[in-house]
């Protein structure tokens, strides 16, 4: 048995709010796009994909041990991904501190130690999914709906582990959680 997990950080309830908005807006225009349920939306830090069910408990070790300021995110621009055959619609988001780049480089590290795991090579492209696109269906990716601004302070970090559905959405059931620092 395996479980398919990832690190995530959370998105207070009224960013998660106007993305879930965003997500089905973008979908009742377009049959191809499925909205991300709005409990489902968070930004990924670090997808580990199926590992081991031994790998749990050393996975939620390095989540407790995170220790960081929270940073301040601002929603950017609508995102295709990727761009020559997009599957996701996403909205990016921006940081201007870097404090989010360390956090995400603080986690991947620590997990690739905990678990010899080899992480991902390509760069961090801080960004949150709102609709992907039906098997088999082929996006109007021209102007979306306009997307929501806000700026904010992210709340935590989670260790999530991806129910998928069969065909259906995943559901995603938090491990662990790590509140992040206000100062």
């Amino acid at each position: 048995m395996s479980a398919r997990l990832f690190a995530a950080l959370e998105l207070p309830a009224t960013v998660r709010a106007d993305l879930a908005s965003f997500g089905r807006e973008a979908a009742s225009h377009d049959g191809a796009l499925r909205a991300v349920r709005e409990d489902a939306l968070h930004l990924t830090l670090a997808f580990l994909g199926h590992r081991a069910l031994d790998d749990i408990d050393p996975a939620r070790e390095v989540i407790r041990g995170v220790h960081s300021p929270a940073p301040r995110l601002t929603l950017s621009e609508p995102l295709w991904l990727a761009p020559r055959r997009p599957h996701v619609l996403t909205l990016a988001l921006e940081e201007a501190g870097g404090v989010l780049a360390a956090l995400q480089a603080q986690v991947v590290a620590r997990l690739a130690d905990a678990l010899a795991w080899e992480p991902e090579k390509r760069a961090f492209r801080p960004h949150v999914t709102v609709a992907r696109v039906r098997r088999g269906w082929r996006p109007r990716v021209g102007d979306p709906p306009d997307a929501p601004r806000s700026t904010f302070v992210a709340e935590g970090v989670v260790l999530f582990r991806s129910h998928l559905g069969g065909g259906g959405p995943s559901r995603y059931e938090a491990l662990e959680r790590v509140e992040l620092s206000n100062q």
